[in-house]
C-alpha cells in the first residue's frame, strides 16, 4: 500500500472538489476586499458568484508578464498581497523582474507533499542544489524538507568538485535540484573516485527529465521523481512512485486552457496550465504559466486521488526554461540591441549528452572575435552559457520565431 503523507492524499475526489470550490469562493472574496490590486484586476467581474470551475473561467487570466507591469505601477508587489508586510518571511526576485513574497507557515511553498511522495522522511539529509540567492528555488525545497523533519545541506548550484567533496563527507540520502546537475555530480564523483552511493532518492524540477536520463539514474540506483513548481506559487503538481503523470497539489486549482484564451479545453487535450493557489496571503488567481500540459483521466495507480496532469509538454509561448532558468524573446532582443551588426537572430535550445544547450544563430557580417563577444553578452543577459553561430543574411526563416525549443518531449 502507498505510504501517503496524510488522509488528504486519498480523500474522495468529489469531496475534495467541493471543498476546493468552497474555499475558492472565499479566496476570491478575500482578495477583492483585502488586496487593491485584485480589486482593480477583477473590476466588473461577478466575484461573488465564483464557486465553480465554470464561474472561475469567467475571470480574466493573469499572465506572468503582467506581474512585472503591475508591480512597477504599484510597488513592490502590485497590490496583490492581502497581508501586512511584516508577516512575509522573505521576498524574492525572479527574471522579469518579478518579486515573489513568501507566505506564512512551515511549508509556505507546499513542497512537503511532493518530497514525501519522492521518499523523503524524517532523519534524511537533503543535498539541495536549487539556488538560494534572490530566487525562491532553494527555499521552496528547503522549507518543505524541514517541515518533514529532514536536515538540509544548502548546496546551491555550481562548485561541482566542492559539492562532491561535501557528498563524500556528509553522505546525503536525498537530492533536490535540476536533473542535469544530478548527473553532473554523479559523473564527477565517478571521475574522482568518490563514493556518492548514499544518494538513493531525488526530487527534481526546473527542467525536463527525459526517459533516457531517468533510466540512467535508475541504473545507478537513484529513484528520481519530478515536481512541477513555479516561483510565484511553489509546487503545483508532483510525481508519485507510479510515475504516471503529475498529481495536482492540495490547495491548488489547475485549469488547462486553450493557449491565448481563458477557455478550458476538454480533458486530454493539450493546453496552457493556469493555476489558482488557495493562499490567502498571496492569492494568485488564474495565473497563466505559459507551460503546456493535459489532464489525465482518473486517479493515480498509487492510490492518490487528486487531479493528474501529464507533466510538462512544452511552452505555450516562446519562452523556454533552460537549466531551470527562463529565457525570453526579450533577452534575444537585448543581445541584438547591444550588437547592431546582427540583422536577425534565433536562439536554438537542444539536448546533448543529457544536458540543455543553447545556440544563438545570427545573421551578421562581422570580423574576428565577434562570436565570442556575442556569447559573452548572451551569458550576461540570460545568466546561461551558449554558443554563437554566424550565418549569411537571409538564412533564417522569416516566420517570426525567436526561440526554437528543439528538445524532445517525452
Amino acid at each position: 500500500m502507498t505510504d501517503t503523507m496524510d488522509e488528504r492524499d486519498t480523500q474522495d475526489p468529489a469531496e475534495r472538489e467541493a471543498e476546493l470550490m468552497r474555499r475558492l469562493a472565499a479566496l476570491v472574496r478575500h482578495a477583492v476586499h483585502n488586496a487593491p490590486g485584485w480589486a482593480r484586476h477583477l473590476q466588473g467581474c461577478d466575484t461573488d458568484a465564483v464557486a465553480s470551475r465554470a464561474a472561475l473561467a469567467t475571470l480574466p487570466v493573469l499572465r506572468k508578464a503582467d506581474l512585472t507591469g503591475l508591480q512597477a505601477a504599484d510597488p513592490p508587489l502590485g497590490g496583490l498581497v492581502s497581508a501586512p508586510a511584516e508577516v512575509l518571511g522573505r521576498v524574492f526576485q525572479s527574471p522579469g523582474p518579478i518579486f515573489e513574497p513568501q507566505g506564512i507557515g512551515p511549508d509556505p511553498w507546499k513542497s512537503a507533499r511532493a518530497l514525501h511522495a519522492a521518499g523523503l522522511r524524517r532523519g534524511d539529509l537533503v543535498h539541495n542544489t536549487f539556488a538560494y540567492h534572490m530566487t525562491p528555488g532553494g527555499w521552496i525545497m528547503d522549507s518543505g524538507a524541514r517541515a518533514l523533519g529532514a536536515t538540509v545541506f544548502p548546496a546551491g548550484p555550481g562548485n561541482t568538485e566542492q559539492q562532491v567533496a561535501a557528498i563524500a563527507a556528509l553522505r546525503p540520502t536525498f537530492y533536490s535540484g535540476v536533473p542535469d546537475f544530478l548527473k553532473i555530480l554523479l559523473d564527477k564523483a565517478a571521475e574522482l573516485g568518490v563514493d556518492a552511493a548514499s544518494i538513493r532518492k531525488a526530487l527534481v524540477s526546473g527542467a525536463a527529465l527525459p526517459a533516457s536520463l531517468r533510466a540512467e539514474f535508475d541504473g545507478r540506483g537513484v529513484s528520481v521523481l519530478q515536481a512541477y513548481a513555479i516561483a510565484e506559487l511553489g509546487v503545483v503538481a508532483y510525481e508519485s512512485e507510479a510515475r504516471e503523470g503529475l498529481i495536482v497539489n492540495e490547495d491548488t486549482v489547475v485549469e488547462i486552457l486553450r493557449p491565448g484564451t481563458g477557455d478550458p479545453v476538454p480533458e486530454g487535450e493539450v493546453g496552457e496550465v493556469v493555476v489558482t493557489s488557495l493562499n490567502s496571503t498571496y492569492p494568485l488567481i488564474r495565473l497563466a504559466t505559459g507551460d503546456l500540459s493535459a489532464i489525465l483521466p482518473g486517479p493515480s495507480p498509487c492510490g492518490r486521488t487528486g487531479m493528474r496532469i501529464r507533466g510538462w509538454m512544452g511552452r505555450a509561448d516562446q519562452r523556454a526554461k533552460v537549466k531551470g532558468m527562463f529565457v525570453d524573446p526579450a533577452h534575444v532582443d537585448q543581445v541584438l540591441k547591444r550588437h547592431p551588426e546582427i540583422r536577425r537572430a534565433r536562439l536554438v535550445v537542444r539536448r546533448a549528452d543529457e544536458r540543455d544547450e543553447m545556440r544563438l544563430v545570427v545573421e551578421a557580417e562581422a570580423g574576428e572575435g565577434f562570436e565570442a563577444r556575442v556569447a559573452e553578452t548572451l551569458r550576461a543577459i540570460t545568466k546561461l552559457g551558449g554558443t554563437v553561430e554566424i550565418v549569411a543574411p537571409g538564412s533564417l526563416p522569416n516566420d517570426g520565431k525567436v526561440i526554437a525549443d528543439e528538445r524532445p518531449v517525452d
